[in-house]
C-alpha cells in the first residue's frame, strides 16, 4: 500500500502540474508541434519509457480499487514509450488528433491528478 500511495502522489502531481501549465501557457499546442522532430519523440520515448518500467517493476498490482489505475497508466506509459521510440511518425499523427482537444486534455490531466492525489491521503 504504501508504494500505491507514493505512485498516487507522484503521479497526481505530475498530471496536476502539467495540466495547470498548459491550461496556463498553451504549452499543449507548442509540444504537439515539437512532435514534427523525430530526435524529440524518441528523447521524449526513452523517459516515457523508462517512467512506465519503474512504475510497472514496482507496482503491478492489478486489483478492483483505486490502485489498479497507477498499474493501468504505468503499463500505458511503457507502451507510449516504446511506440515513440519505434514508431515517431505515428506518435506525430496521433499527436495531430488532440490540437483541437488541447484543453480539454489538459482539464482531464488536472482531474485525474486531483483523484490520485485524493485517494492517496
Amino acid at each position: 500500500m504504501e508504494i500505491s500511495i507514493f505512485f498516487a502522489r507522484l503521479w497526481g502531481s505530475f498530471f496536476i502540474i502539467f495540466g495547470a501549465l498548459f491550461i496556463i501557457t498553451k504549452q499543449l499546442g507548442k509540444t504537439i508541434e515539437m512532435t514534427d522532430d523525430k530526435a524529440f519523440v524518441i528523447s521524449t520515448g526513452y523517459i516515457s519509457m523508462l517512467m512506465g518500467l519503474v512504475t510497472v517493476i514496482l507496482h503491478n498490482v492489478w486489483v478492483a480499487s483505486w490502485e489498479v489505475i497507477i498499474t493501468i497508466m504505468g503499463w500505458s506509459t511503457l507502451i507510449k514509450g516504446i511506440m515513440k521510440i519505434g514508431f515517431p511518425e505515428q506518435i506525430h499523427k496521433q499527436a495531430q488528433r488532440f490540437k483541437k482537444k488541447q484543453f480539454v486534455s489538459a482539464f482531464f490531466l488536472i482531474i485525474l491528478g486531483v483523484a490520485l492525489m485524493w485517494a492517496s491521503f
